[in-house]
């Protein structure tokens, strides 16, 4: 990993995020990209006055990276909306990661669809990190999910040569379904029968699970496969607690990945909700 990305809005938010990209270039001798973007559809002269403050706590920033953490940083104030601005910053630097603060979490209604960060993690070419949690330290256990399609493949392909979880305890997690259980006369069947039939299917989904891995060549990764006996991104979330990880990865795309203009429903559910990091990875091949 060469160039780290951090968007910024010199919010809390952003700065959670700017902590963790810091630690990722340290770790991996990365430089940092630092964008902020001035909205232009506001009179000139406070454009002028927020580009001209914006400059400012940029350079005063990327000066204190150097001087604290030893970070190469270089700044860039781009006169765009949010979501665009964000956009032609990664088309025109190609970073390897984009990183980013959680999005605004709303007390009666959740309106992630449609933020800039939802937008920006549906058509961002890179792989973008939303820093949920405060840094504390270098990844520890990292969640990687498949829904065993083959652009989640590539997408944890190209986890691996991103770098960011090779230090790390890997479990990669396939939740299955188990259909039989969902027939409306399946509670007359005897519970013994159902703990056959889910045991079955358990070890039917475990045997897909190695076989992805092993066609995806992703090695020192523990499968594990849980039964949907809630919603997956519910199964998602409780397995990340039990394992005590500390980063989730999630691909964009997947088997309903159009229906969902390209950021599938699982991923989107743990976005909106998660309380840990969480990386979203769009399949395209590396670099």
């Amino acid at each position: 990993m060469k160039e780290i990305m951090v968007a910024t809005d010199f919010s809390e938010r952003s700065d959670r995020a700017l902590r963790r990209a810091t630690l990722l270039a340290r770790q991996f001798g990365a430089a940092i990209s630092l964008v902020h973007v001035v909205d232009d559809d506001q009179p000139r002269r406070i454009i002028e006055a927020r580009s001209s403050e914006a400059v400012a706590l940029l350079q005063q920033t990327a000066a204190t990276l150097g001087k604290i953490d030893g970070v190469t940083c270089k700044t860039r104030v781009i006169l765009a909306s949010p979501f665009a601005g964000i956009l032609q910053a990664i088309e025109e630097s190609d970073p390897d990661l984009l990183v980013i603060g959680p999005h605004r979490r709303k007390m009666l209604k959740d309106v992630f669809i449609g933020t800039t960060a939802e937008r920006t993690i549906r058509l961002a070419s890179c792989p973008v990190l939303m820093v949920n949690a405060y840094p504390a330290g270098n990844y520890r256990h990292v969640l990687q999910t498949t829904d065993l399609s083959d652009s989640s493949g590539e997408a944890l392909q190209r986890v691996a040569r991103l770098g960011i979880v090779t230090d790390a305890s890997n479990t990669l997690l396939h939740v299955f379904d188990a259909p039989a259980l969902r027939l409306v006369m399946s509670h007359t069947v005897p519970k013994e029968d159902r703990q056959h039939y889910l045991a079955g299917e358990h070890k039917t989904a475990l045997r897909n699970l190695t076989e992805f891995m092993s066609k995806a060549k992703l090695g020192n990764i523990v499968p594990l496969a849980r039964q949907n006996a809630a919603p997956a991104h519910h199964e998602i979330l409780k397995v990340a607690e039990t394992e005590k990880a500390d980063l989730i990865v999630m691909s964009t795309h997947g088997r309903s990945g159009l229906a969902k203009l390209l950021i599938g429903s699982v991923t989107e559910h743990i976005l909106r909700t998660s309380q840990l990091d969480v990386l979203a990875v769009p399949p395209r091949r590396g670099k």
